[in-house]
């Protein structure tokens, strides 16, 4: 699986949005003809246990999928806790949208803190070699 920004317009990582209309988008996704099928599909990404939602590239929202998670958490030094902070919106009794989040390393489930210890930092920068390198040539 890969992971997917879903603001970052041009930016290195794919695209959510775009992935779903097939190309560029120009101006506010959310504006869009396709607006409300990349709401769903984003919130049907976000609600799904095996994906991290966090502020990792460029302060936008990312999807990291599980099977990533170790990988990051070993080589969590480089990157600020916030990036790494578990995010997600609630509706209030109101109705209104209130952003919630959950500081690394509280949301990391044990059984994946254990996955992390094993993994040496050079297995871990080879399964995330393709972000390393991206961050690098962004």
């Amino acid at each position: 699986m890969q992971s997917f920004t879903l603001k970052v317009l041009g930016g290195p990582l794919p695209n959510l949005a775009e992935a779903i209309v097939g190309g560029a988008i120009r101006g506010s996704w959310w504006g869009h003809p396709k607006g409300k099928e990349i709401f769903r599909t984003a919130r049907a990404i976000s609600e799904n246990p095996d994906v991290l939602v966090c502020k990792l590239v460029e302060g936008k929202i990312t999807y990291v999928h599980r099977r990533l998670w170790p990988a990051l958490i070993k080589i969590a030094s480089r990157f600020q806790k916030e990036q790494l902070a578990k995010i997600w919106d609630e509706h209030t009794r109101s109705g209104a949208h209130q952003s919630r989040r959950e500081p690394f390393p509280k949301w990391v489930p044990s059984e994946v803190m254990k996955e992390a210890e094993a993994l040496s930092v050079a297995e871990a920068e080879k399964i995330l070699s393709s972000w390393l390198a991206l961050g690098r040539s962004a």
